[in-house]
């Protein structure tokens, strides 16, 4: 009497399944055993041929979930700070933050009287709004090089790296807005034989 061919249902005692791409005739499958341990299974693209495809609910209800990676230790110093150099154009901040009410003080300075414009206020808090951590830490950092659009985005950076490190857990947050990522736009170096970068010296006809 012939052997009927197997389906997909017949899978649910195979062991040690980590490769479906050569089971499309599904009829020699004695050597395999209990699919109810298999954690590797991630690629069904080549069982689209298959009949039986309803049963392979049962089989992903056996697959376990992808375990996440821990979370890094938080980098602490004695004071309680966590530390972090942020960039922008030519300007580059040493930025500690720490627990506290959200003061923030440049190169011993209020924030409000060395960033006069409320834009770059607004550019050095934006971390602490998309981390929901507005007025619970305090910055003190210095700033040095570039102009003031290009320090403010500087000690953005700063922050943004410090909170990774002080709490790892808003990392996904900050990252996903970019506050993390180093911009990496600078000014373009001149050109000999041009007046800057692209700029041509004044046309003279005679």
């Amino acid at each position: 009497m012939a052997e009927e061919t197997k389906t997909l249902a017949d899978l649910k005692d195979l062991k040690d399944l980590k490769d479906l791409k050569d089971l499309k005739d599904l009829k020699d499958l004695k050597d395999l055993k209990d699919l109810k341990d298999l954690k590797d299974l991630k690629d069904l693209k080549d069982l689209k041929d298959l009949k039986d495809l309803e049963d392979l609910k049962e089989v992903a209800e056996t697959v376990a979930p992808a375990e996440e990676a821990p979370l890094p230790e938080p980098k602490i110093d004695a004071q309680g700070r966590s530390y972090a150099t942020g960039k922008r154009k030519n300007a580059v901040a040493r930025v500690w933050i720490k627990p506290g009410p959200g003061k923030i003080g440049i190169n011993g300075r209020d924030v409000e009287t060395y960033f006069a414009r409320p834009v770059l206020r607004m550019l050095i808090n934006q971390p602490f709004h998309a981390a929901s951590r507005e007025g619970q830490y305090d910055v003190v950092c210095t700033v040095k090089g570039g102009g003031l659009s290009g320090q403010a985005g500087a000690v953005r950076h700063g922050i943004s790296k410090a909170l990774s490190i002080f709490e790892p857990a808003l990392r996904p947050v900050l990252k996903k807005g970019g506050f993390l990522t180093r911009d990496a736009r600078v000014v373009e170096r001149k050109k000999y034989g041009k007046r800057k970068a692209r700029r041509s010296f004044q046309f003279s006809k005679r």
